[in-house]
């Protein structure tokens, strides 16, 4: 039940991130050439919905099986070899996108305690920031999740089987 939510809240937040950052910069230009005024901080939010995307899609690749991977060492071992190191990967992903999330909550409380703004926005940036050791923390949770059903059935997630294995799972 629990991954059936965070699945459709990463999602969510993934199209909806996406959409605001289209939806921004769509109206911008026209605002640009139509009204001959742009909107000053456009770039600026797209820039932050973009980063704040691309955090959660990589979370959202790692459970769905698209994520970058150099595969062809590991598709050309043996059974055994190979196990082992889909394992190690996977250990390797868990290690560093929980180090990656640790140093990132350690940077918003930084941040945090500098009071800093962003410059056109004029948001707080530890806000702005949260999407390190969110993104990244998502991640590794996903990384554990790949790496227990791998060592359960020796099976990795696989994006041609999203639709069947997103709905029965609830991965």
């Amino acid at each position: 039940m629990f991954n059936r939510i965070l699945d459709r809240l990463e999602e969510v937040l993934i199209a909806s991130f996406m959409a605001a950052a289209t939806l921004v910069t769509f109206a911008a230009v026209v605002m640009r050439y139509v009204g001959g005024t742009g909107i000053s901080w456009a770039q600026e939010l797209t820039i932050y919905l973009f980063i704040w995307m691309a955090k959660f899609g990589a979370a959202y690749g790692v459970r769905t099986g698209i994520h970058i991977g150099v595969d062809f060492v590991v598709n050309a071992a043996r059974p055994s070899v190979k196990r082992v190191l889909v394992i190690l990967s996977m250990l390797l992903g868990v290690v560093f996108t929980g180090t990656i999330a640790f140093f990132g909550a350690r940077w918003v409380i930084f941040i945090y305690g500098t009071g800093q703004t962003s410059p056109d926005l004029e948001w707080p940036m530890w806000i702005i920031y949260l999407a390190i050791p969110f993104g990244s923390g998502l991640m590794c949770y996903r990384f554990i999740q790949a790496l227990a059903l791998f060592v359960k059935t020796g099976q990795l997630h696989s994006h041609a089987a999203l639709g069947e294995q997103g709905e029965e799972s609830g991965s």
